[in-house]
């Protein structure tokens, strides 16, 4: 699944075009590394999102193409670093 994909599903940023930008701008990083929206999400990549003051740093546990919104948490696990 592509990165912004991913990170809409997952709600982890609100809109894919939100997550697009953040992508194309290098603000996602991915196993320490700027990604780019069309990389493809694996389990157990290490995604880190900078918001605001603070940087969320997650675990990718799952990779589904629908999850409801009760079940969008447990596509990842948090992590600090």
């Amino acid at each position: 699944m592509r990165l912004d994909k991913f990170l809409k599903v997952s709600r982890l940023i609100k809109r894919r075009t939100v997550a697009n930008e953040a992508c194309d701008n290098a603000r996602i990083m991915v196993n320490g590394r700027a990604a780019k929206a069309s990389y493809d999400v694996k389990v157990g990549d290490k995604i880190s999102i900078p918001l605001g003051q603070r940087t969320l740093c997650v675990e990718v546990l799952c990779v589904q193409d629908n999850v409801r919104k009760d079940d969008a948490a447990l596509l990842y696990r948090e992590i600090s670093e």
